[in-house]
């Protein structure tokens, strides 16, 4: 264990009511929680970790295999295998056991304020609780609520809370403030990079650190350049609306995925206020920002790919794509790839060239069956230029020079290897951003460069050709007739579709070449897959010298065939990420001779495809140096990489900073390991600029918590100010003593509770928090009708917008309404709004005149004419919805648990007397009453209660009717309907 996490344990040992702890990201919050967790001892009680995510309780286990890894824990716990996990499958009984064992268990908030508020956890059993993600605690949180609850009925039990994200907490107005108060702790312990303990021992000893600059391509530069035009001139008019922080708006903060948080914050109030360009430009952003990330992530062909479908699917409603320079990024981007020119153009060298390709063109044409025109293009070819990122060639580079330093240290000190070659074990960590870089870099060492952008390549091409086989399909089929009315006199403007959805901007005959290409891809498959001897196939045999015409389907077929390959390919090198890469000279030479060219079209053949300078497998021919073995790591993926493998040499293909400060810790904890590291960035790029922006972000927030711990204002004894739980007991203000003098002598009236029965199903939300701050009592059980029961004839179904607009859309809210309807006098729909956001169901743009279908207001005004008995309430917030609540329970009865437990439950008993059970009601004998003529919602409810059934209704005479009835116009009507006769044809 690294020092200073010795340092931030003393710390919370201080104070024995707990505190929150801050640290920079990277510093292995993991193993300072399983540092913690080996201090326990069952004799103090069952120890619970909150708000954990599923790979923090994976790191955390690790942590504690590693501190711990046979038992030799001083503190035997009965799960001394580490932390177990209390689930929702385990029966109350066994969770009581658990609760007194004195373990430590993983526990998720829903199931623990369940077990809290229906008292069965003994409190006193509970020696403390650690809280994971401390910067997502707020007010109305659930963790608040447990935390409330527990500090109420045991004062001695800590609260320990952590974080490794200080910038969460300084979003929004003291966050650190209001997150201790939430939490009942008096001490904040920040510890960043630059505190004295830690950056004494994370410096003592540094690598040896190689920061490589990578220069960029001259189109990747423009295409940089470009996006960041286009995301500054985005910038500037977001400005223009005066709605946005201007300190905010720059384009470093546009840099991080938190500025989409910044921004949506600060216009979630007047969201409904906004045009839809301003809205527009939000997505935009992100939407840049992916594209400035990407250019530096993948290759060329890939980047191209999703530029298509950005064109694809934003062309018609973005803002940016109308920016002045962002033609550049899609010009530039395909230029890396292909080159696309006509031969009468002059564009592609000198005229005996131009004569020469417009012949093979003219007669590839009539091959062909006229896929391409002649006339219409004048000839025209693709010239492959697939553009490698420029990392590849020097990561490939720096394994070389590594394999010869280590070949050179082998030859000087042969035979004089001590004990420190089990330290120094010589592997290599190559370390990127997903898993999607770290199969492509392994294919790259394996196979070289070029085939592995030849099968992207082919991967684009054959994408065109089944997208163009797809609406060949649709096109062919027999378009409906409309009728009469649809389309303008409906609103609906109709597009004309197929022609250029896919093509948008690019030329029709550029198209038409890339389709043409793919083409001679899927005939060279085909011809692979009729030859058994595939090596035979090399790159300068003539293709497409047969006359067969693919057609459309057939092509479609092949494509999916190919691409259905690929997928398994990259679907089994997925499963082996970790696999280790062979650096023999026989691993190379088995690439060379199985790999099969696809697509390596030259001047002679009959293609539209140029080829591509230099041979496919040049980096992989007789004169290859050996490469180490080398281990492909995914930083997403997040395993304890480094303390499993502990490697030599470490390749940060994409700097990370969280991933530079885990390599600082595992060097402070293996000091006598030489370990080295590559840094690799391109040079005058933006991931420079996100890296060191990353640094002065965290830096800055740090000072920030620093200043507000200074000025930080604590109560004394938090515990005294427990909101909700002796509200009774809490001293009034002189003004209100005085004020009820006059009534019985200032006697103190005895405060009825008020109870709330709550479905298990509503802890996700933090209404229940929000009323227990108010003093009401929440009952929670299972309930089959409703969501909130507030007394016996009012039952509350809340929705919030969006699950309301899920609801209408699968249908289930019509039938939760029904049911409500059937059991309970007083149903309510609750719409619940965000307090942070627009108190607005639609802009007023948004609202039509007329009915339609997919109107949210005419479904609602569709559900009130059906249930004329429900009423809506519209709340603004969680406070809100609170007050409207206690409101409704005014003068009502406090309601019965055992009963609503009960409503709408299918029994095997059959019907039970006075039951309220789903048997108990005859629900088509109840629709067919409501229907009868003199029937209306206020004396249907009186018959049912007058009569046993139909039979018995149609008997009574029109004197009892009318007293059921109230009244005898109603009584005669239902009366005369009953004994008119049903005429008969003779």
């Amino acid at each position: 264990m690294v020092q200073f996490h010795e340092h931030i344990i003393s710390d919370l040992l201080e104070d024995p009511n707990g505190g929150l702890v801050v640290l920079s990201c990277g510093l292995s919050l993991s193993k300072l929680i399983a540092s913690l967790l080996s201090l326990h001892s069952p004799d103090q009680g069952s120890l619970l970790i909150l708000s954990a995510s599923p790979s923090q309780k994976h790191s955390i286990l690790h942590s504690v295999s590693l501190l711990n890894p046979q038992g030799t824990n001083p503190n035997p716990t009965p799960n001394p295998g580490g932390p177990s996990e209390i689930t929702s499958e385990l029966s109350a009984n066994h969770r009581h056991t658990l609760y007194t064992s004195g373990g430590i268990f993983f526990i998720t908030s829903r199931i623990l304020i369940v077990d809290l508020l229906t008292s069965k956890i003994p409190t006193s059993r509970i020696a403390g609780i650690i809280i994971l993600n401390a910067h997502s605690l707020s007010e109305t949180s659930i963790e608040a609520f447990i935390i409330r609850i527990l500090r109420s009925l045991n004062r001695a039990a800590y609260i320990r809370a952590l974080s490794d994200k200080p910038y969460a907490m300084v979003s929004g107005f003291l966050k650190a403030e209001r997150t201790m108060k939430c939490l009942f702790v008096r001490k904040l312990h920040l510890w960043p990079r630059f505190q004295v303990y830690v950056s004494q021992e994370l410096e003592k000893d540094p690598p040896e650190v190689i920061d490589v600059r990578v220069p960029m391509s001259s189109s990747m530069k423009v295409i940089q350049k470009a996006i960041i035009e286009v995301m500054d001139a985005c910038l500037k008019e977001m400005r223009k609306t005066n709605k946005v922080d201007v300190e905010d708006l720059t384009v470093e903060n546009g840099l991080f995925k938190s500025f989409d948080e910044i921004v949506r914050r600060q216009l979630d109030p007047i969201w409904h206020t906004l045009g839809k360009t301003t809205k527009q430009l939000v997505s935009d952003l992100k939407t840049l920002r992916k594209l400035l990330d990407y250019l530096v992530r993948y290759d060329a062909v890939t980047y191209l790919k999703y530029l298509d479908s950005l064109r694809a699917s934003e062309s018609f409603r973005s803002v940016w794509i109308f920016v002045e320079s962002s033609y550049k990024i899609f010009e530039y981007a395909k230029k890396r790839v292909y080159i696309f020119a006509r031969s009468d153009t002059g564009k592609s060298g000198g005229q005996g060239g131009i004569s020469k390709k417009r012949k093979l063109m003219d007669s590839n044409d009539k091959k062909e069956g006229g896929s391409l025109s002649s006339s219409a293009t004048g000839g025209v070819h693709l010239e492959e230029v697939l553009e490698e990122p420029p990392k590849w060639k020097v990561l490939r580079e720096i394994l070389e020079e590594i394999e010869e330093e280590r070949q050179k240290q082998a030859l000087s000190t042969d035979g004089l290897m001590t004990g420190s070659e089990e330290e120094n074990n010589g592997i290599i960590l190559v370390a990127c951003k997903d898993e999607h870089s770290c199969m492509q870099l392994e294919e790259c060492i394996i196979n070289g460069p070029k085939k592995i952008m030849r099968e992207e390549w082919e991967k684009y091409l054959l994408s065109k050709l089944e997208l163009k086989g797809l609406q060949h399909t649709k096109s062919a089929k027999k378009k409906p007739k409309e009728p009469k009315g649809f389309g303008i006199l409906d609103g609906i403007i109709p597009v004309r579709p197929k022609e250029n959805t896919d093509t948008g901007s690019i030329n029709k005959h550029e198209h038409d070449a890339l389709v043409a290409a793919a083409s001679e891809v899927l005939k060279l498959a085909k011809k692979n897959a009729a030859n058994e001897d595939p090596p035979q196939l090399l790159a300068g045999d003539q293709l497409g010298k047969g006359k067969e015409k693919v057609k459309g389907n057939t092509s479609l077929k092949r494509a999916q065939n190919l691409v259905n390959d690929n997928q398994r390919h990259l679907n089994g090198a997925a499963k082996n990420k970790k696999s280790e890469v062979s650096g023999s000279d026989n691993g190379y030479r088995r690439s060379d001779n199985d790999s099969v060219v696809i697509g390596g079209f030259d001047e002679n053949s009959n293609g539209v495809l140029k080829k591509h300078t230099g041979d496919i497998d040049t980096p992989l021919k007789g004169n290859t140096k050996p490469l180490p073995p080398v281990h492909f790591h995914a930083l997403e993926s997040d395993p304890h990489i480094l303390d499993i493998l502990k490697p030599s040499i470490i390749i940060a293909y994409h700097p990370d900073v969280t991933f530079v400060r885990e390599i600082e810790v595992y060097n402070a904890e293996n000091p006598s390991k030489k370990l080295k590291v590559y840094f690799l960035f391109y040079e005058d790029s933006t991931e420079v600029q996100k890296f060191e922006a990353s640094i002065r972000r965290e830096n800055g927030a740090f000072e920030s918590l620093i200043r507000q711990k200074s000025l930080m204002m604590i109560p004394v004894d938090p515990d005294e100010h427990l909101l909700g739980l002796s509200s009774s007991e809490e001293p009034r203000d002189p003004l209100a003593q005085n004020s009820i003098t006059r009534k019985a002598g200032g006697r103190k009236v005895a405060e009825k509770e008020m109870q709330v029965i709550v479905d298990m199903r509503e802890f996700m939300s933090s209404l229940p928090n929000v009323l227990h701050q108010k003093g009401m009592r929440i009952i929670p059980v299972t309930l089959e009708v409703g969501d909130y029961i507030l007394s016996p004839q009012i039952c509350v179904e809340r929705k919030s917008i969006q699950d309301l607009f899920m609801s209408f859309t699968s249908g289930r809210l019509y039938h939760q309404v029904e049911t409500m309807v059937r059991f309970y006098r007083i149903p309510v729909l609750l719409i619940e709004f965000s307090q942070d956001k627009s108190f607005s169901f639609q802009s007023a743009s948004d609202i039509g005149d007329d009915v339609t279908p997919n109107s949210i207001i005419s479904k609602l005004t569709l559900l009130v004419m059906h249930f004329p008995r429900l009423r809506i309430v519209w709340s603004r917030s969680l406070h809100a919805t609170a007050e409207i609540f206690a409101s409704l329970k005014a003068n009502q009865d406090e309601p019965d648990e055992v009963k609503a437990i009960r409503v709408g439950v299918p029994s095997e008993e059959g019907l039970v007397e006075n039951d309220v059970r789903a048997e108990n009601y005859n629900t088509s004998a109840v629709e067919l009453l409501r229907r009868l003529p003199g029937v209306t919602d206020s004396n249907y409810r009186a018959i049912i209660d007058g009569c046993d059934s139909l039979s018995e209704l149609a008997l009574l005479p029109v004197e009892r009717l009318a007293e059921l009835m109230g009244g005898l116009k109603a009584a005669r009507t239902l009366r005369e309907f009953l004994d008119a006769k049903y005429p008969t044809l003779l």
